[in-house]
């Protein structure tokens, strides 16, 4: 099958984060290449459609999350019973909606219900993982989807305000923040111990309430990407994909 990649379970990269994946040159399948465990995209309610772009005038005929995403996690899985071989956990796919919340929502959750098994699901308090687990980013429809009994998406906190302990354990299963919301370190110096302690803190908090821990706009780094890891970030975001697989090769290593 045309884009379809071997890389089996020890090929994944479970903590690097593509971002803003759909500006690569094959969405989707670059990620794949490489074995990203966490895959972005951004989508506009556009005339009916969830489109995938960054900004509101560039709509190209056909880059839908259907097209670029949704079908092509679900026909892989239908040829190998998995998104890489072998690898039981779930990849995720964060979806940032950059429309409406909740009209954005309403729309995904019927393109999601078609390819319901192969999606983590909620189910009245049960967690079910399956082999892509969405999470909603950008605009979020938290009460909506709060109120929900079965849905199959779930929702990227607020680093920030998650912090408050008012956490909906079964709702939100990451939290993120932008960088420099966090820290102010560029990467140049070795760390503060009060930056670095502010970070941990937030990492920890989030921890203790169930959600992965992610920072954007980060310097693009090593020496960066491995005080966070250092902190237990949990995803490393970048646009970089061999930089990704070659730092986390690295760290294997160490």
């Amino acid at each position: 099958m045309l884009g379809l990649v071997n890389a089996n379970a020890q090929d994944v990269l479970t903590s690097a984060f593509a971002h803003n994946d759909y500006k690569h040159k094959r969405p989707l399948y670059d990620a794949l290449n490489y074995g990203i465990g966490n895959i972005e995209a951004d989508i506009f309610l556009h005339k009916g459609n969830l489109t995938v772009a960054h900004f509101l005038p560039y709509f190209r005929k056909g880059k839908t999350l259907d097209n670029l995403y949704l079908q092509p996690l679900f026909n892989r899985f239908a040829v190998q019973e998995s998104i890489y071989e072998g690898y039981t956990k779930p990849v995720i796919l964060m979806i940032d909606i950059k429309t409406d919340a909740n009209k954005t929502y309403l729309k995904l959750a019927e393109e999601l219900d078609k390819y319901k098994t192969i999606l983590t699901s909620y189910d009245n308090g049960v967690i079910t993982e399956r082999a892509v687990t969405v999470i909603i980013s950008g605009h979020k429809p938290y009460e909506l989807m709060a109120r929900e009994g079965v849905r199959y998406a779930f929702i990227d906190d607020d680093l920030k305000k998650s912090q408050s302990g008012n956490f909906i354990s079964d709702l939100c299963l990451m939290a993120s923040a932008k960088y420099s919301k966090i820290l102010n370190w560029n990467g140049k110096k070795p760390i503060t111990t009060i930056q670095k302690e502010k970070l941990c803190n937030f990492v920890n908090n989030a921890h203790i309430a169930g959600e992965k821990v992610r920072l954007w706009a980060i310097p693009q780094k090593p020496a960066v990407w491995a005080t966070l890891r250092a902190c237990g970030v949990d995803l490393i975001n970048s646009d970089n994909l061999a930089g990704m697989k070659k730092f986390f090769a690295a760290e294997v290593t160490r």
